[in-house]
């Protein structure tokens, strides 16, 4: 084992100026889910000089990516997920540009260190648009992850690190009420107010709040709202975000939303419909065994972490865990705790001083699991589990 980690750690020290000049690049040419395709271009040429072979786009999705070490013979599977798109206005303000990066030199690494010594298979997955419809929810359905030994990747964060994270299970529902337009001054009787309908849905979601359990999140916007003051809004529209440890348990509260709607219809003499305006994910699965590799590799390279569950937001990573045992590993960039999803934390994930030493650590920690994996640590793959 110790040959492995050290050549694993030279590796990294050799390529991680490169990995990081490209962190950066992502960084200053942010690019929204689907939308991915210079950075794509960016990643799997990096893979393809180093001897990869590629796939793109992949599994029906133009921004996708699956590419294949050249290692040699029968043995476990190592699927390192790469994330790569950004948020509207703000950026890599979820550090995507440093999680891709971060399972490209940890794949590489770990792949040039074992070389043709221990059968295996080593790829790297490109998967977009995790900020909207999360790629990995369709590659799994596709089959992509099945009888992968271990999937992984770690996610940029702040404060500690996580290995024992757990996502929310997350269903996007938009509502669509439909009333009638007329004059709001001259003739307000004739008018069927549609904003009052969603409006009454807002305050009814928020009595709702009261009675489920306190780790379910219910959060929305108005996307529709009427055009103009003088006229009785025909349509409103309202995107909401329902999340929940558990898609059982969000199941039930997703009925009482509904309830909601139909009751705040009802009351304005309007009509409602609802849809899935995006991907809806599953809940992170845990996987104990993996879970406990992954502290060990985080002791033994004397990086601190937490031990308490940690409950973050949402990941199409969830379903993934639903096909093959996963890793996803929050890992910090910053003792600071700096929120996700905002400026501050953009300007971390293009902070050459701050994220060179955390794409290096990262990679080594994410290569060190996969070495424990191919040695016998966790993991047998299979189908659904």
């Amino acid at each position: 084992m110790e040959k492995y980690k050290e050549r694993i750690d030279k590796i990294v020290s050799e390529e991680r100026g490169a990995f990081v000049d490209m962190a950066l690049a992502i960084a200053a040419r942010p690019e929204l889910g689907g939308e991915e395709f210079e950075t794509c271009a960016m990643l799997t040429e990096a893979l393809r000089s180093r001897g990869w072979t590629v796939e793109s786009p992949y599994a029906g999705l133009p921004t996708a990516f699956n590419a294949a070490a050249p290692c040699r013979g029968a043995g476990p599977v190592l699927s390192l997920m790469a994330e790569y798109d950004a948020l509207p206005e703000v950026g890599h303000a979820c550090g995507h540009n440093l999680n891709g990066v971060m399972s490209l030199l940890a794949g590489i690494a770990l792949a040039r260190a074992v070389g043709d010594e221990i059968p295996c298979e080593i790829r790297v997955v490109g998967t977009p648009a995790e900020e909207t419809n999360g790629a990995k929810v369709e590659m799994s359905e596709k089959g992509v992850f099945d009888g992968v030994s271990l999937a992984m990747m770690a996610h940029a964060s702040s404060g500690l690190t996580r290995p024992l994270y757990r996502s929310l299970a997350l269903v996007p529902v938009e509502f669509n009420f439909k009333g009638r337009s007329s004059h709001a001054a001259s003739a307000p009787w004739e008018g069927i107010n549609a904003l009052n309908g969603l409006q009454l849905l807002f305050h009814a979601l928020d009595m709702l709040r009261q009675h489920v359990k306190p780790d379910t999140r219910i959060h929305g916007v108005i996307t529709r709202g009427g055009d103009a003051p003088n006229v009785v809004p025909d349509f409103a529209q309202g995107r909401f975000y329902f999340r929940s440890p558990s898609r059982e348990y969000l199941d039930t509260v997703l009925e009482k939303a509904y309830d909601c709607a139909r009751g705040a219809a009802l009351s304005t003499g309007t009509e409602v419909s609802w849809r899935h305006h995006e991907t809806s994910f599953r809940e992170v699965r845990p996987d104990p065994a993996v879970e406990a590799l992954t502290m060990k590799v985080l002791d033994e390279m004397g990086i601190p972490y937490s031990k308490e569950l940690h409950f973050g937001g949402s990941t199409d990573a969830g379903d993934v865990s639903w096909r093959c045992p996963t890793m996803h590993l929050s890992f910090s960039f910053t003792e600071k705790e700096i929120a996700a999803h905002t400026r501050e934390f953009a300007a971390l994930a293009a902070d050459r001083r701050r994220v060179e030493p955390g794409i290096a650590a990262g990679a080594k920690v994410l290569a060190r699991l996969g070495l424990a994996i191919l040695q016998g640590g966790a993991g047998t793959g299979g189908d659904e589990r």
